[in-house]
């Protein structure tokens, strides 16, 4: 099927919508680390949530505690979500959008930008159950002619790395390739460019491209675009009836649009933000648009056993894999993950495994969370730039409220002088393209982490150290973290912000 004829947004607008997408990877400040738990891994009967009160009562109270933070932040609509043990509750409030509202409700469409990224792992796990893939293997043995500008790398890279967000290159890269069947292809044609920013294996660094990659692996081994597998593997043996990648599947249906502040005015009333869809290229990476009733029969997927309306869809062992442990984790806002699974960041909190993903588009924000060891999930989807801090504070009082699963902050732990000389100096693109970070005594300088989202003022933010290379800071949407990286021979050699790796300059 051929879309060439879908009027195009200008580059501008599809780079500053990509933008906005990046920063939707942030997760929720509640899932403190705690130690690695094995407990996301089971496959055992998950356990009746230890909530403190009727599962009912609670989510009442949970949407009135949802309402009034709307109300502060100014956010139009938001759809609700709680799976606890066998029962399911979801909710709307507010509208769609504030030039042509309806009420939001929980077959509202959605965009759930970079959750997307579970839905392609969970495609390419049917794929390795299938034995038409490996994680293992090399990138090249279905696209032989992958490249990225370090030649070495281009060889090395797994599609283990693809999925852990461990390839090492440059992951930020939105092109516009058309709306033809051949977008992602074009795109992975395209990234012969990219810089290696680390070695391939070595260091988490959240990857956009990458997942990119893992979509046209998809094309290759199905013969079908991205999106037709994805249907066939993941959206119709789970029953997703109201998940969808095109504009004109969407278009019949409710639909949220994104909302951000007015040009110059942060405090003024929500406009709404324009472009709507993605680059086409970009969907294994972020384009599913969903309702909250399908992202809570997802959410049912993973806490299982892999299996939908009763029908086997992914092995016992497969679900357990995207569960466990494949990769480094680490700083990703407000946020530290203790690894990658399959597509999925992996956190703990009381000893109990927590599967975690969050998303962003243009004017709008994501966030979905499993605890298979406590048979619950939490999702939340709003319209507006401005509900990030409502994603960490749902998730914190979600958590809390119906598992007694809450974590104290990090502790701050002195650092010694010589700790504090090794990774002072400054970090950034060789190409200044992302901005440039400068770790100056026991401060970060921070200039931005793209060209044109500022993420603090241009004066020093005190860092708190809380344990080895990592520290704790005041961010502008509330604490945020950042780590620093070494390299083979234990020399500091990046900082990590916002879950991305910035090599340090000489």
């Amino acid at each position: 099927m051929d879309r060439t004829n879908r009027a195009r947004p200008s580059r501008r607008a599809l780079l500053k919508a990509a933008g906005a997408a990046t920063a939707g990877v942030v997760l929720p400040a509640v899932l403190r680390r705690t130690g690695v738990a094995t407990a996301a891994g089971s496959d055992a009967t998950p356990a009746p949530p230890s909530h403190a009160g009727d599962p009912a009562d609670l989510f009442r109270e949970f949407g009135e505690v949802v309402e009034r933070r709307m109300a502060e932040l100014k956010i139009p609509g938001v759809a609700l979500g709680v799976v606890a043990d066998k029962e399911e509750f979801a909710a709307g409030f507010g509208v769609t959008n504030v030039d042509h509202p309806l009420p939001v409700d929980p077959e509202t469409l959605f965009q759930i930008g970079s959750i997307t990224k579970t839905y392609t792992g969970t495609a390419l796990m049917r794929l390795v159950e299938q034995g038409k893939v490996d994680l293992a293997a090399p990138v090249r043995t279905y696209l032989p002619e992958f490249a990225v500008a370090d030649a070495a790398a281009s060889a090395a890279a797994t599609l283990r790395h693809l999925v852990t967000h461990t390839a090492g290159w440059y992951g930020d890269r939105f092109d516009e390739t058309g709306d033809g069947d051949d977008a992602v292809a074009r795109y992975v044609a395209g990234m012969a460019d990219l810089p290696q920013i680390a070695p391939p294996g070595a260091h988490f660094s959240y990857n956009n491209a990458a997942f990119v990659v893992a979509g046209r692996v998809i094309e290759a081994v199905t013969g079908q675009p991205y999106e037709a597998a994805a249907r066939e593997l993941v959206l119709t043996p789970l029953g997703l009836e109201h998940s969808f990648f095109f504009v004109e599947e969407a278009i019949t249906e409710a639909v949220a649009v994104g909302h951000g502040a007015p040009e110059g005015d942060p405090a003024g009333d929500p406009v709404v933000r324009r472009p709507w869809a993605f680059p086409r290229a970009a969907n294994p990476a972020g384009g599913l648009v969903a309702s909250m009733a399908d992202l809570l029969r997802y959410a049912r997927f993973h806490l299982g056993h892999g299996t939908a309306a009763g029908e086997a869809v992914l092995g016992t062992a497969g679900l357990r894999r995207m569960r466990a442990p494949l990769g480094p984790g680490g700083a990703i806002g407000p946020e530290l993950a203790d690894a990658l699974g399959v597509s999925w960041f992996l956190f703990s909190a009381g000893g109990v495994g927590i599967l975690g993903h969050a998303g962003g588009t243009n004017g709008q924000r994501a966030f979905l969370a499993a605890v298979p060891e406590r048979g619950f999930a939490f999702a939340l989807l709003a319209n507006a730039e401005a509900a990030n801090p409502l994603l960490g504070e749902a998730a914190t009082w979600a958590l809390d409220r119906f598992l007694g699963l809450a974590a104290p902050p990090p502790a701050t732990v002195p650092l010694a002088p010589e700790r504090l000389a090794a990774d002072l100096g400054a970090y950034g693109l060789p190409d200044g393209s992302g901005g440039r970070v400068e770790r100056v005594g026991g401060a970060l300088r921070l200039a931005s982490t793209s060209g044109e989202q500022p993420v603090a003022a241009a004066e020093a933010v005190p860092l708190r150290p809380i344990g080895g290379d990592r520290f704790r800071f005041a961010g502008p949407e509330g604490p945020s973290f950042v780590d620093f990286a070494r390299d083979a021979t234990g020399t500091v050699a990046w900082i990590r912000l916002e879950g991305r790796l910035m090599p340090r300059l000489a």
